[in-house]
């Protein structure tokens, strides 16, 4: 009996000792990491993304339309420079005349001032706000080349050659600056040579005539030396903005 019991007990014994070898795993040396890899990974992100921000800035644009489509939107900016806007589901439209203002309202010769994102490479400005907005005047100096009294149309010269055609209409407020003070004055009192400044819109029909809102004459001081009166000298056309200028056709 205690033969057979010595037996067992071995047996016991055994399978305890197997069974505690078994779940006994050996202890693995940890891999060293090599974090140059990850590092340079990162490097080469944060550059790159560096890189897409140095492309792109805010910016804002102001200009009349000179073309539009459900995603692009054309402006020709004041200094005569074309620039393209691109639309999106996140642009936002305003105008203080129309609540419901959107893409579909905008047409050719309208004004807008559109803020958004310029990419420098593109030269593209995806739009986040446009707006409707007015003309802006322009602003002429010079001095008083000629006077057409029956059209009411006066012709400003001005330093680089160019002449502007003046129309002058019964909402012109004219003035002038005498003895240190700006009072009223009137069509008649305007005299060739005499240096003037002129606050208006360019006609839509023809660039080179504009309709003044604002005119101040200054009859006591003399036209800049730089503004050349000669009749004989043959008239300049304003700048296209395109790096180059129109030249009248002659016969």
């Amino acid at each position: 009996m205690r033969k057979i019991l010595l037996i067992i007990s071995s047996i016991f014994l055994i399978q305890f000792l197997a069974a505690g070898s078994f779940a006994q795993s050996p202890t693995k040396t940890p891999t060293p990491i090599d974090l140059s890899d990850q590092i340079d990974q990162l490097k080469s992100k944060i550059a790159s993304k560096v890189a897409q921000l140095n492309l792109v800035e805010k910016r804002g644009v102001y200009g009349e339309v000179a073309d539009a489509s459900d995603t692009q939107i054309t402006l020709k900016t004041t200094s005569g420079n074309t620039r393209f806007i691109d639309v999106d589901e996140l642009t936002k439209f305003s105008s203080e005349e129309n609540d419901s203002f959107g893409i579909s309202d905008i047409e050719k010769g309208m004004y807008l001032g559109v803020v958004g994102l310029y990419n420098k490479q593109s030269q593209r400005l995806q739009a986040r706000v446009v707006e409707e907005e007015s003309q802006l005047p322009n602003f002429i100096y010079g001095a008083v080349y000629s006077i057409d009294a029956e059209n009411f149309i006066i012709t400003v010269a001005k330093e680089n050659g160019a002449k502007n055609s003046i129309d002058v209409e019964s909402i012109t407020k004219t003035y002038s600056f005498t003895n240190g003070e700006l009072t009223k004055s009137g069509f008649s009192k305007i005299k060739e040579t005499q240096p003037i400044i002129v606050v208006g819109f360019f006609q839509k029909n023809d660039k080179t005539k504009i309709l003044a809102s604002r005119i101040i004459i200054f009859p006591e001081i003399s036209a800049n030396s730089k503004i050349n009166l000669n009749p004989n000298q043959p008239t300049v056309v304003p700048s296209t903005g395109s790096g180059r200028k129109l030249v009248p056709i002659t016969k």
